[in-house]
This record gives C-alpha cells, sequence and structure tokens, in this order.
C-alpha cells in the first residue's frame, strides 16, 4: 500500500463545534476533524495513512472501499 495512491471515500460535514467533521466510513472508527474544510481533509488523509499503517504493522487485513454512500432528499 505504501507509496501508491489509493482512493478512499470521505464524508464531511459542519460538526457543532463550529468545526468540520471528516469521517472515512470504510475504515470504521476514522474521523478526523479541522476547522476548515480544508484542514479537516488534509488531517483526514493523515488519519487514514495512519489507520492503514497501523493494520498493516499489526497483520490485520485492510477494508476494501465501497463507495457506496448516497444523498437523499426528505
Amino acid at each position: 500500500m505504501r507509496g501508491e495512491i489509493k482512493m478512499r471515500e470521505v464524508i464531511i460535514y459542519h460538526g457543532e463545534d463550529s468545526y468540520w467533521i471528516a469521517e472515512c466510513p470504510s475504515l470504521p472508527g476514522c474521523i478526523s476533524q479541522g476547522k476548515t474544510k480544508e484542514e479537516a481533509i488534509q488531517n483526514a488523509k493523515e488519519a487514514i495513512s495512519c489507520y492503514i499503517h497501523a493494520l498493516e504493522e499489526d497483520h490485520l487485513s485492510v477494508p476494501s472501499e465501497r463507495f457506496d454512500a448516497m444523498v437523499v432528499a426528505v
């Protein structure tokens, strides 16, 4: 995995504390935040990289990406 570019779905939304939340659904518990969307995205990239690296170091399988999010109008 190291060195090659992989795509991961990241959901970004405005949190209650004025921070932007960035969550990677395919990696359970992989959530980050930032004061701006750009900062949240950058922090999410780092969190995803660290998450995957930790799984690899522990010889655990890395969940595959699903890209199954949808926006639903209510």
